[in-house]
């Protein structure tokens, strides 16, 4: 006869290396594992805003989590079970019979790192053992609590690798051409040990030797869809912080200057539905206050139009009520000023 295992939790805001921990432990220990997430929505974003530092996570999000993280284990099952909390045992009795539901067979083990529940569970699970596992937190010092009070970047290395593309932050550089949005982007990856995604413009028309007289309209909504897919490639590898070389607003203004056909309607109202999507926690603007460089590809050199240009692309992040911070100087002074703008994004 097989043996039946639990395990559960509301996992908030996500199952962290100590719970991966404990659900593997127990994994090896019966025939089946059931992985319980409960969730009670309204509590858990009160007591993700006492916490103050992350902001809540939906259950479907903790369920996929785990589901990802047990996907190569076959006797293991997640399932997402409402558990209101009321602050009185009748809420574990509900949650209890919810639980039993979704199994739908005798438990015989529950799990979990807490030998307070030892006599909770007695009551709810006669006659399954309770096993505790780590109760000293000594494979993983880490809790639910601590992250919702600490935040999730002090905590990165506790966070399984599935999880962490979520809560990555995205840093934008942006402006007009030659203007240093390259170099600024590599030189903060490297800084920070992380991933970046380079502008797929210029990589689209690098094949052609230039993009002045073969630029067609069909161009841009590719350009957007192929750079938004190596974002998410990327996003998988980066360490708390992905710098990205342009965006959808970027490729939208250089199909105006190359194209000369917007006026009063947009010319790529894909793009413009790209922008409204796309989501970044800090925009870092380049002012064209750097040497002119023609690498083959480039066009608007004077610095007249380099000017013009530049008011240009503005008035687009101001049409999509983008707010961005504004980078000038030397490459030394913009490297400066980005990596202090980056560190007050991931420390707070």
């Amino acid at each position: 006869m097989s043996k039946v295992g639990m395990y559960g939790g509301k996992f908030l805001p996500f199952p962290h290396m100590g719970h991966v921990y404990a659900m593997t432990v127990a994994s090896t220990m019966v025939d089946e594992l059931h992985v319980i997430v409960s969730y009670d929505t309204e509590y858990e974003k009160k007591l993700c805003k006492k916490g103050g530092k992350v902001d809540h996570v939906d259950y479907k999000l903790r369920v996929r989590w785990w589901k990802q993280l047990t996907k190569d284990m076959p006797h293991v099952k997640v399932h997402a079970v409402h558990e209101k909390q009321t602050g009185q045992f009748s809420d574990w009795e509900r949650g209890a019979e919810g639980i039993k539901n979704a199994i739908g067979k005798p438990i015989d083990v529950v799990f979990s790192s807490e030998l307070s529940y030892t006599p909770i569970f007695e009551e709810l699970y006669p006659g399954a053992n309770h096993i505790v596992i780590d109760s000293e937190r000594s494979a993983y010092n880490i809790s639910g609590t601590r992250i919702r009070e600490e935040g999730v970047m002090k905590h990165w290395d506790m966070i399984p690798r599935v999880v962490q593309p979520y809560f990555a932050k995205k840093v934008v550089v942006v402006g007009t051409e030659s203007c240093g949005k390259s170099t600024l982007v590599k030189n903060l990856a490297a800084l920070y040990n992380t991933s970046y995604v380079s502008e797929y413009g210029r990589t689209f028309y690098e094949k052609f030797g230039s993009c002045e007289d073969v630029t067609i309209a069909n161009d841009y909504p590719e350009i957007a869809f192929e750079h938004k897919y190596h974002e998410k490639v990327e996003l998988q590898r980066a360490n708390k912080v992905l710098f990205i070389d342009t965006e959808a607003v970027v490729t939208q203004y250089y199909s105006k200057l190359y194209l000369n056909s917007r006026e009063h309607l947009p010319i790529q109202p894909i793009l413009d539905e790209i922008i409204r999507m796309q989501q970044y926690d800090l925009w870092l603007f380049l002012e064209p206050d750097v040497k002119w460089v023609d690498d083959g590809t480039r066009t608007f050199g004077e610095q007249v139009i380099r000017e013009k240009n530049n008011k240009f692309l503005k008035s687009l992040l101001r049409e999509h009520d983008i707010e961005y911070v504004t980078i000038s100087g030397d490459y030394s002074q913009r490297l400066e000023k980005a990596f202090y703008h980056v560190n007050k994004l991931i420390n707070s």
